[in-house]
């Protein structure tokens, strides 16, 4: 997943993507509509995900919301959706992440504090994709990809 929008990265996964549903997907799932908006979030399908999201009136749709805002890239309605996001049960694990991450990451500038400050990450994505190739940008696409990975394990989870 780039930083910035591009378009759908797999022709094939659009296809399939369209010929599925998030209950198809997901059954069971903790929130099958979100882990589904992630999912064409993942290949940079950008429209589908944000037709998806924004119909999602919880905190996870808001989350996959602002990704999605922050990948096109719009800071400001990315911070918008966080906003209503507020706090999150997978934030503690995305700052767990992003510390090792950022620790292993010599010549990048980003310290996570104690809690996932979503709003620093946006601010640190805008730096970061404005130098291709710097160890910023491989920082963000790395803590990017593990924070996408730990929400959508979160939504395509099964409730015990």
């Amino acid at each position: 997943m780039p930083l910035a929008s591009g378009t759908c990265s797999s022709a094939e996964a659009r296809r399939l993507l369209e010929a599925s549903s998030a209950s198809q997907l997901f059954p069971g799932a903790r929130a099958a509509e979100a882990a589904f908006s992630g999912l064409w979030l993942y290949f940079s399908c950008l429209d589908e995900s944000h037709s998806l999201s924004q119909d999602i009136h919880t905190k996870d749709g808001s989350f996959w919301h602002g990704i999605m805002h922050r990948q096109e890239p719009d800071p400001g309605n990315s911070g918008y959706w966080f906003h209503k996001v507020g706090s999150h049960p997978v934030f503690p694990k995305i700052a767990a992440a992003a510390r090792e991450l950022a620790q292993d990451a010599t010549g990048a500038r980003f310290r996570v504090a104690d809690q996932w400050d979503p709003f620093a990450f946006i601010d640190f994505v805008e730096r970061a994709r404005r130098k291709p190739g710097s160890p910023d940008e491989a920082l963000a696409l790395r803590v990017q990809r593990a924070e996408w990975q730990i929400l959508f394990d979160y939504c395509a989870s099964v409730p015990r």
